[in-house]
């Protein structure tokens, strides 16, 4: 059986900033990992949009 974790990693939704403000329907969101101790910060990564068929910003929603 899998382990639950109760450490300093936990799941995080990334969304995308563009496709918001293009009024196109439908989302773009990836679910990831961040360790809470060296990245208290929300996060910002360059992710690829396949809606939008390009590299778009993804910022932190959860």
């Amino acid at each position: 059986m899998a382990k639950k974790s109760k450490g300093n990693r936990n799941l995080i939704i990334l969304e995308c900033t563009e496709h918001k403000t293009s009024g196109q329907p439908g989302t773009s969101r990836y679910v990831t990992q961040k360790n809470r101790k060296n990245s208290p910060d929300r996060v910002e990564l360059k992710k690829y949009n396949p809606i939008l068929r390009k590299v778009t910003l993804h910022r932190e929603i959860k």
